[in-house]
C-alpha cells in the first residue's frame, strides 16, 4: 500500500495501526521504567528550549529570523525523545486513539497521563536547575538569563483562553509530528518528519506544557537581578500557565489528532497485529 506514496514510508493507515498498538504496550508498562522515561522525556524537552533560549537572547536577529532558528533548534528534543525512546506527555495524547478502540481503558489511559506529566516535570526542571548552577544562564553577558524571565513573564500574563488555544494548536503540530515520524523507518525520514511541524509551532508562539515546565522553573531561579520592575514570575503565575496549557495540549493532541485519525482509519477495525515478519513498534518513543 505504502508504494502509492512513491516511497517506504509506512502509509497513514499503517500508521494509525502503529500508533495504536504502541498505545497499548505504553499503557501496560510498568510504573518505574515508565517514569524514568517521562524524565528523560522532560529533560529532552528542555535541551531543546534551552538551545531555543540561546537563539532568542541575540538580539541581532531579526524577530523572524529568531523565531525560525529557535523552532529549528528546538526540534533536537523531539528528536531525541523519538529516536532515543522516552515518553512525552504530549505525544503520548495519542493514546486515545487505542482507546477509542476499545483496547485500553480510560484509567490506563489517566495513569499514563499523570504518571508521565508529573515525570516530564521533573526532567525539565532538573534540567533548568542544572543550568543554573553551570552558570550557563550567564551566557551573551547575562542575556540569557534575562530572556527566560521575560519570556516566562509573558506566559505568566496570557488570558486562560489565549493559554488553552495556544496549547491546542501546539500539540495539533506535535501529534502530527509524532504521527508522521512514525511512517519513517530510519531516523533520517523521522527528522525530516519531525523537524517542520515542530519548527512551525515554535515560531509561531504556541504553548508547549513540558517546555514551559522548563522555561518557568528557570525563570524563577535566575530572576534575582534579572527581572525588571513589574515582570516577577512566581509560582501561582507558573500553575496558571500550566493547567489551561496542559488542557489545550490534551484536546489538540487527543481529540483534534488522535481521534481524528481513529474516525477515519480505524474505527471499528478491532486489535491491530503486525504484518507478517513484522515485529510491533517499540514503545517509550515519543
Amino acid at each position: 500500500m505504502s508504494e502509492l506514496f512513491g516511497s517506504d514510508a509506512y502509509a497513514p493507515r499503517e500508521v494509525a495501526r502503529r500508533i495504536e498498538t504502541v498505545g497499548v504496550a505504553k499503557a501496560q508498562m510498568a510504573a518505574l521504567p515508565l517514569v524514568m522515561l517521562g524524565v528523560l522525556a522532560g529533560a529532552f524537552i528542555a535541551l531543546g528550549a534551552f538551545a531555543f533560549l540561546i537563539v532568542k537572547a541575540d538580539t541581532s536577529l531579526g524577530w523572524a529570523v529568531s523565531q525560525w532558528l529557535g523552532g529549528l533548534v528546538f526540534s533536537l528534543g523531539l528528536l531525541m525523545v523519538v529516536v532515543a525512546g522516552a515518553e512525552l506527555f504530549t505525544g503520548n495524547n495519542l493514546l486515545a486513539m487505542a482507546w477509542a478502540e476499545g483496547l485500553i481503558g480510560s484509567r490506563a489511559v489517566l495513569r499514563n497521563w499523570v504518571l508521565v506529566c508529573l515525570a516530564n516535570f521533573a526532567g525539565a526542571a532538573a534540567v533548568a536547575l542544572l543550568i543554573h548552577l553551570s552558570g550557563q544562564t550567564g551566557l551573551n553577558g547575562g542575556a540569557v538569563a534575562v530572556r527566560v524571565v521575560q519570556i516566562a513573564h509573558a506566559k505568566q500574563e496570557l488570558s486562560w483562553q489565549a493559554a488553552f488555544f495556544r496549547g491546542v494548536m501546539c500539540n495539533v503540530l506535535v501529534c502530527l509530528a509524532v504521527w508522521m515520524a512514525m511512517a519513517g523507518r530510519s531516523v533520517v525520514d523521522k527528522a525530516v518528519a519531525i523537524v517542520p511541524p515542530i519548527a512551525t509551532f515554535v515560531a509561531a508562539g504556541f504553548e508547549h506544557s513540558i517546555a514551559n515546565m522548563f522555561f518557568f522553573p528557570l525563570a524563577l531561579l535566575v530572576q534575582a537581578g534579572h527581572a525588571e520592575p513589574g515582570t516577577a514570575v512566581t509560582v501561582v503565575g507558573m500553575f496558571g500557565n500550566l493547567v489551561p496549557v496542559i488542557a489545550g495540549n490534551l484536546v489538540g493532541g487527543s481529540v483534534l489528532v488522535g481521534l481524528t485519525y481513529h474516525l477515519i482509519y480505524r474505527r471499528g477495525i478491532g486489535a491491530p497485529s503486525a504484518p507478517a515478519g513484522e515485529a510491533p513498534p517499540p514503545d517509550g518513543r515519543g
